[in-house]
């Protein structure tokens, strides 16, 4: 994986360090975020690569644990990130928000408190404030 401020030009990254082509040969779960983050955003700047600008954004949200929450806004307040790029983004939470709940809904069943903990896990890991739920 290839991170430098220089401003390299994406076409001149080898093609096998190339995030699509990577998760081709490799498979997607071998991508780091960085790179996972960089298909779905497509395209850097005229002054960053698209690889530059995704380990950018996961740095100014501390990674993906605060990325989940960031609204459009907060998205698109980052130089190169517009409101496009910012609502694929926050789709493709989404989309695997969606995908984790439906698997984790179709057989759930409570025996214990810490069941009733787990199944709510995912909505409230990350929550900044205290929230009462009731199962």
């Amino acid at each position: 994986m290839i991170i430098c401020d220089l401003p390299l030009k994406f076409r001149d990254f080898p093609e096998k360090e190339k995030p699509r082509e990577r998760l081709l040969h490799c498979g997607a779960e071998n991508l780091s975020n960085n790179e996972l983050l960089a298909i779905l955003l497509r395209t850097g700047t005229k002054h960053e690569s698209v690889m530059n600008l995704s380990h950018r954004l996961l740095r100014t949200f501390d990674g993906l644990r605060l990325l989940k929450g960031a609204s459009a806004q907060e998205l698109s307040s980052i130089p190169g990130i517009g409101t496009v790029k910012a609502v694929q983004i926050l789709a493709a939470i989404e989309l695997g928000s969606r995908i984790h709940k439906t698997s984790a809904e179709e057989h759930y069943v409570i025996r214990s408190p810490e069941d009733g903990a787990n199944f709510v896990m995912e909505d409230m890991r990350f929550l900044s404030q205290e929230h009462f739920v009731c199962v």
